[in-house]
This record gives structure tokens, C-alpha cells and sequence, in this order.
């Protein structure tokens, strides 16, 4: 049997979305980008739900797009169409009416940060590590961290996660105020559904409206630049053999396991 790519529970008004790939760190791949869509279809129409959690399981959050899935589109163009399904319902989830809630832990790369960088509340486990990574596999992001990630975490720290590669601990990120906090592992779900329970308190309506409100003061040049994002991607794709690099990745992980500290380069 085929697992299902999202474990979903209702825990009273807080919807808890947990990515289910544990095998693939989580990798986001058409399954996934499909179930979320279908999630957040229902959840902007449910009243019984106010606030969503979004976490992973397994010893990762989310290590970023999936290599192999990549590598099955015939061309560039298609890894392009996957990513603009994945970054518009990325968008649908900033810009929806309910808060979200990330709850980080392991490895929240590329594709994981992107996840991260769309909700309202993140919060992390100690040791988490949080990157782009996108440049290491000659790839440029696809679903947003170009878009979102300076204003998340400001310049200096955005300029050097996108062109270094490298990851940050959650803690480094707290400063800056997009990582509200960083708990124990083991507090880590505990201290989500408390946040999420004190979100999901407040008066609906007001709390919708207000997110609405935030997110369109900031978001006006928004759609042009995701649109350069994306073209940006497939450009590249063919102008840098991307598909090399994702080979020469997968060949690496197959004769050597990743342990939990090291670094998940992932798009």
C-alpha cells in the first residue's frame, strides 16, 4: 500500500498537516503538492477549523524537491509546471485566512525553507538547520525563498543562505524574528498546538481580516517577481545542466547514508 503523502488530525480548531515521505526526508513531490492543495481547499472552507500546524514526519521537517521526481519530467519545462503547482498553492497558503503554524525540526531545506517562509508562526526544535541550499546543485529556487526569505530574515542573512548554500541553526534565526522560538525536540509538537490554541482564541473574523489585510500591504509586487522566479528556474535548468548535478547528488546519497547532522541539500 501506497502511504498517504499528508497525516491529517483535527485537534479541536487546530488542523494538524504533518508531511508523510519520512523515507525521502519528506522531499515534496506531485503527491504531496496534490494533498496540500486539496487541504487547503477545505480548510478555507471549514469553520470548524482556525488555525493549521504544519510539521513533518520523521527525522526532518523537509529536505526541499524531490531529485528523482525532477528528473522524471522529460525537460526543464516540466520541473517548471511542477514548481508553479507547488508555488501557487504556496501563495494560497500566505495569502488564505487562517494563520499557520510551522513546526520545524531536523532539516527545513529549499523546498522546506519555502514551506517555512509561507506560514505566519514558525517555531523550531533546537539543532534544527534551515537553508536554501539551491546553489549546490546548480539550482535556483522554484517556490518562493527568492521572493520571501530577505524579508524574513534580512538581507545579510538571506544573501548569504542563497549564495553560500549554507545552513543556519535555528537559533542564529531567532534574532531576526521570523523563528519566534526554539524548544526542546522533544516539546516540539506541545509547544505548536499551545501556540496554535492561542491563535485559534481570537475572534475569527478579526484575526482573518487582519491576515488578509498584512498580506496585501506587503505582497503588491509579489506576482511579477514570482513570475521572474519561476522563468529564472527553467532557464537555468537548461543553461546549467541541472540534471547532472541531481544525478551526481543521487549517486553520492547511494553509497553513502545521511546522518542527522549533516547537511540535506535538497531544491
Amino acid at each position: 500500500m501506497t502511504s498517504a503523502p499528508l497525516l491529517v488530525e483535527q485537534r479541536g480548531p487546530v488542523r494538524w498537516i504533518v508531511l508523510n515521505r519520512p523515507g525521502q526526508r519528506n522531499a515534496l513531490d506531485d503527491g504531496i503538492t496534490r494533498a496540500l492543495e486539496e487541504q487547503v481547499d477545505d480548510i478555507e472552507h471549514d469553520d470548524h477549523t482556525s488555525v493549521v500546524v504544519l510539521a513533518g514526519e520523521g527525522p526532518t521537517f523537509c529536505a526541499g524537491g524531490d531529485f528523482r521526481h525532477f528528473l522524471a519530467a522529460p525537460d526543464g519545462d516540466g520541473v517548471v509546471r511542477f514548481l508553479s503547482r507547488l508555488s501557487a498553492v504556496l501563495t494560497r497558503i500566505e495569502a488564505g485566512s487562517k494563520p499557520w503554524v510551522a513546526a520545524l525540526h531536523g532539516h527545513a531545506i529549499a523546498g522546506g525553507l519555502e514551506l517555512a517562509l509561507v506560514c505566519d508562526v514558525v517555531i523550531a526544535a533546537e539543532h534544527t538547520r534551515i537553508g536554501d541550499g539551491h546553489v549546490n546543485n546548480r539550482l535556483l529556487p522554484g517556490a518562493g525563498s527568492a521572493v520571501r526569505l530577505e524579508r524574513a530574515v534580512g538581507k545579510g542573512n538571506a544573501r548569504w543562505m542563497h549564495l553560500s548554500g549554507e545552513t543556519l541553526a535555528a537559533e542564529a534565526l531567532l534574532s531576526s524574528g521570523w523563528v519566534r522560538e526554539v524548544v526542546p525536540e522533544g516539546a516540539l509538537r506541545d509547544r505548536a498546538q499551545q501556540v496554535a490554541s492561542v491563535l485559534a482564541s481570537r475572534d475569527p473574523a478579526a484575526q482573518q481580516n487582519m491576515k488578509r489585510l498584512v498580506h496585501a500591504v506587503h505582497e503588491l509586487d509579489d506576482e511579477a517577481a514570482l513570475a521572474r522566479e519561476l522563468h529564472d528556474f527553467g532557464t537555468n535548468w537548461t543553461a546549467n545542466d541541472v540534471p547532472a548535478a541531481l544525478r551526481a547528488f543521487l549517486d553520492r546519497s547511494a553509497v553513502r547514508p545521511t546522518r542527522p547532522t549533516e547537511k540535506a541539500d535538497r531544491s
